[in-house]
């Protein structure tokens, strides 16, 4: 698809409420009730939490391996 295409044309390709990355389209809004926001805030939060302490740990981690095989 093009930048110049109308919304129109998002709204018609794209899955709604979809539960993968996917199916999600940055440029078509998310309107829902306040019951389905409120769902999905609850859903985000029964899922793994991650500390951001934790988190950087592990993005470091990763990095020193990622240089150290880009390296060989």
């Amino acid at each position: 698809m093009k930048v110049a295409e109308s919304a129109v044309t998002y709204r018609k390709t794209a899955t709604p409420h979809a539960t993968s990355s996917a199916g999600w389209n940055p440029n078509v809004p998310f309107h829902g009730t306040q019951e389905e926001w409120w769902e999905h805030f609850h859903r985000i939060e029964r899922e793994d939490f991650t500390p951001l302490e934790e988190a950087n740990r592990e993005f470091e981690q990763w990095k020193k391996k990622f240089l150290a095989n880009r390296l060989m």
